[in-house]
């Protein structure tokens, strides 16, 4: 089993070697081997309890288990395909059985417990102390005081929830594919932009659709696909159609979620009363920022207060510059319209059509702009490395030094710091595949750090996304939008990459769900400022800048319909709390019209009415817990954000000696104390929240 890829632990992973044949038989022994350790902890002959015997030990039982399966699941989520989707899912009920057991095993328990008292133990400092008091929250939380009863019935409902979840991410993602329509009329594409109709028309000839005599256009419900439609499109028929279809994903069989939310929120709430919390909310956030339902409820309530007068005024805007356009009475859009409208306003206000933008934004220049960013600002020296992809039996040529990655479009990079270490190094891949689920997001498959003997291990991280794809040899042109999702997703991979805690599991991202958006959100910034633009925002062409007059509209309509922008999350947000402060009150009958609702008064008004997320919203249904009771996270973070870069405002958005410290006090420190004691160390005070309302113009 030694050669099994899965189990390699290194930095060179074997992508290729990556079977779905291979994965239960490295799951498997991996399983048996952390089994084993666990036992070995709490063992009748394990001798005298000390730190290093139990905590420690804890700690190293389950890194190689944890390093295979997130291959196992990155694949599941880059490379899906129905042999990786049997292998992930025969072996999920028996990895969710095995961690829902360990703060349940009360032999366990006792020992970590009596070891926590030992003077020898209580004398222990800084991160050591930490990952005690840490550890023993786990366990208090996932119910280890409780009679052996509830333990046995908590046990059943984490392994339920892992397969619900698994099944609603799968049934979004198959309704997402399982869409198409095929367009071959010209005159249906008016105003949809260039770049749009010809990935229309690639995407319709890899389907074998339409010869050049008379082409046709492919359109999906994958985000650089259906956003120009419903952005540009002039032809309501086609908005109208692809709006249907969206608003379908996930609520029509063979793909309906209804069941699977209505269930999921039943055992979420009964694991709640188990551990003895009122509710979910309360189960999760007691250990984030927010401290309790009521806390994060009252945060968005207040938001929802300060943007409500100019949501309402936005709305009424909107309908009055249709009305004069059409010549016809003012009231509400249709659902497919508040798009299509709002772009054309955008453009009478400000003169400004973010398509013009495209020509600037180069995904290669981008690329490079990001890593000058993180040069400028933390020091850190970025490379690629030559890449090759083996994956389905493929053996191109490479470079003797190629690293192998799971398609041909992944890049490698290699990270430096100002001492020249390697901290760790990444993969991205950013580009939409049918065998790839929605939307953006960032991982990791190793985590290094810190070693006993003072070197230091390299992390290894990814980030994906869905971003415009290259079409006809020309570079992938991208929206601003999607610019700041690349900023977004690489802040978290810096809070991975950059981690300098010697305790694994405290590394990085593993900190409190309303802190960790902070370093991802922060980065959004730079797009924002001239001097940040101007070091990728060149024309792909001819290499010139953004035009002054360009950038001026670009930042004058930043704040355009700030208010529904604000509102769209409140109501994200709010729905997600009510589901899961007052489940009772969702789970008979349709949910849709109740959670729609719960957050009515943030939604924009529309014939027919819209739809919420509730049975495509895989923030919160696609994992065990994930944002559950906590998509609240942006907006708070979003807050910290706003806050932390008014001092980089202040003293220089390339000061480095200010980019030191956010990676002294943020980006290196992980979960290793609370973040509210982090954030201090930053700021030199407690957040602000007028920051994120001038930013938003919400606020003079």
């Amino acid at each position: 089993m030694s050669d099994n890829p899965f189990l390699d632990s290194s930095l060179a992973i074997r992508w290729s070697a990556l079977t779905a044949d291979r994965i239960a038989p490295a799951i498997t022994a991996a399983l048996a081997r952390a089994s084993a350790a666990v036992e070995r902890i709490s063992a009748p002959d394990a001798g005298e309890p000390t730190y290093a015997n139990t905590f420690l030990a804890l700690e190293s039982a389950t890194e190689e288990l944890g390093v295979a399966w997130s291959k196992v699941t990155h694949l599941q989520s880059v490379a899906d395909s129905p042999a990786i989707r049997e292998a992930h899912n025969q072996m999920l009920p028996q990895i969710s059985a095995f961690y829902a057991k360990i703060p349940l095993n009360a032999a366990l328990w006792r020992r970590l417990k009596a070891c926590a008292e030992l003077p020898a133990v209580q004398a222990l400092g800084g991160i050591h102390r930490r990952y005690i008091h840490e550890t023993l929250a786990d366990f208090r939380q996932a119910g280890a005081d409780l009679p052996e009863e509830r333990r046995k019935c908590l046990e059943e409902i984490q392994g339920e929830l892992a397969q619900l979840t698994q099944k609603y991410s799968e049934n979004v993602l198959d309704a997402t594919n399982a869409w198409q329509v095929v367009v071959t009329d010209p005159a249906r594409l008016a105003g949809i932009p260039a770049h749009a109709q010809a990935a229309a028309r690639r995407g319709a000839e890899s389907k074998g659709l339409g010869i050049p005599e008379q082409p046709a256009w492919r359109f999906t419900l994958h985000q650089p696909s259906q956003e120009p439609v419903m952005m540009y499109g002039e032809d309501e028929s086609l908005r109208r159609e692809m709006w249907t279809a969206a608003v379908a994903v996930g609520a029509e069989a063979p793909h309906d979620n209804a069941e699977l939310v209505r269930r999921i929120l039943t055992l979420r709430s009964e694991k709640a009363l188990i551990l003895h919390q009122l509710h979910f909310a309360d189960l999760v956030l007691q250990r984030r920022m927010a401290r309790n339902g009521d806390r994060a409820l009252n945060f968005i309530t207040d938001l929802q207060r300060r943007a409500a007068p100019a949501f309402l005024r936005e709305c009424r805007e909107l309908e009055a510059f249709k009305a004069t356009q059409v010549r016809q009475p003012p009231g509400p859009l249709q659902a497919w319209e508040v798009g299509f409208w709002s772009e054309k306003l955008r453009r009478a206000q400000y003169d400004f059509d973010e398509e013009v933008l495209r020509a600037y934004l180069p995904m290669n220049r981008v690329i490079a702009g990001l890593f000058e960013v993180a040069q400028r600002v933390f020091g850190l020296n970025i490379t690629e490395r030559p890449t090759v992809c083996r994956v389905g039996g493929a053996n191109p040529a490479a470079a003797s030094d190629a690293v192998e990655t799971w398609h041909p479009e992944v890049r490698f990079y290699e990270v430096r710091d100002a001492r020249a270490r390697h901290v760790g190094s990444f993969y991205a891949d950013w580009h939409p595949r049918e065998s790839k689920r929605g939307g953006a997001w960032m991982g990791y498959l190793v985590t290094g750090g810190p070693r006993p003997d003072g070197t230091r291990a390299p992390h290894l991280g990814y980030i994906c996304g869905n971003m415009t794809p290259p079409v006809d040899g020309k570079p992938a042109l991208l929206t601003h939008r999607e610019v700041e999702t690349i900023f977004h997703e690489f802040g978290h991979l810096l809070h991975h990459l950059l981690g300098e805690v010697e305790i694994k599991s405290l590394n990085g991202v593993n900190v409190a769900w309303d802190f960790v958006e902070l370093p991802s959100q922060i980065l959004e910034n730079w797009t924002w400022e001239r001097e940040g633009l101007d070091l990728f925002a060149r024309h792909h062409e001819t290499g010139a800048a953004i035009p002054e007059d360009i950038f001026r509209k670009l930042t004058a309509a930043r704040n355009f319909r700030s208010a529904c922008g604000t509102m769209r999350q409140v109501q994200f947000a709010k729905m997600d709390l009510h589901l899961h402060m007052r489940t009772a009150e969702f789970i008979d009958g349709d949910i849709e019209p109740k959670a729609r609702a719960a957050v009515e008064d943030c939604m924009i008004p529309t014939v027919p009415p819209g739809r919420t997320l509730v049975k495509r919203f895989g923030h919160l249904f696609s994992d065990p817990v994930g944002y559950a009771a906590g998509y609240y996270s942006y907006k708070w973070a979003e807050v910290l954000d706003a806050d932390a870069f008014s001092r980089f405002k202040r003293e220089g958005i390339f000061n480095a000696q200010t980019g030191t410290e956010f990676v002294t006090h943020i980006l290196s420190r992980g979960n290793s104390e609370e973040p509210a004691e982090l954030f201090r160390r930053f700021m030199g005070r407690d957040p602000d929240l007028q920051a994120l309302l001038v930013r938003s113009g919400l606020a003079t």
